[in-house]
Parts: C-alpha cells; sequence; structure tokens
C-alpha cells in the first residue's frame, strides 16, 4: 500500500468513526427521551383514571343530594292537546 492509500483509509475511518460517535450519541439522547416521554405518560393515566373517579363520585353525590325535578313518565299528566 502507498502513503497515500493509507491516509485516505485512515482519513476515511476517522470519518466513520466520528459518524458513528454521533449516532451513538443522538441514540442516547433518544433513549433518555422515550423514557421521559413513557413517564409522564404514565404519570397523566393515572391523573385521568384520579379525575375519572373523581368525577364518577361527584356525580353519584349529586344524584344523592338534589332529587330530579322531572316526574317519572308515568306520573306525568299529558299535554293539553292530547
Amino acid at each position: 500500500m502507498t502513503q497515500s492509500t493509507e491516509a485516505q483509509l485512515a482519513e476515511q475511518l476517522e470519518r466513520l468513526t466520528r459518524r458513528l460517535d454521533e449516532l451513538e450519541t443522538r441514540l442516547a439522547f433518544q433513549d433518555d427521551t422515550i423514557t421521559t416521554l413513557s413517564d409522564q405518560l404514565a404519570e397523566q393515566e393515572m391523573d385521568i383514571r384520579k379525575l375519572w373517579e373523581a368525577k364518577q363520585n361527584m356525580h353519584k353525590q349529586l344524584k344523592e343530594m338534589a332529587p330530579s325535578n322531572l316526574k317519572a313518565e308515568h306520573e306525568e299528566t299529558p299535554p293539553p292537546h292530547y
């Protein structure tokens, strides 16, 4: 091998090494981002479940507190045009 060929191979190897380092760095950041997003998603899911349960409890309490002003269908008098 000539010196120029060896220099070209060394330069190409250096470029590939830098590229590989850059890809590994990007992968590490992506892994961290995915982990962070996954954790946030899990927290939001728990918050949504808590809010849904709170809404269900409020709905139940409202039903127990205020009786409906509407009569049952069989208790309603028919409208005058019948």
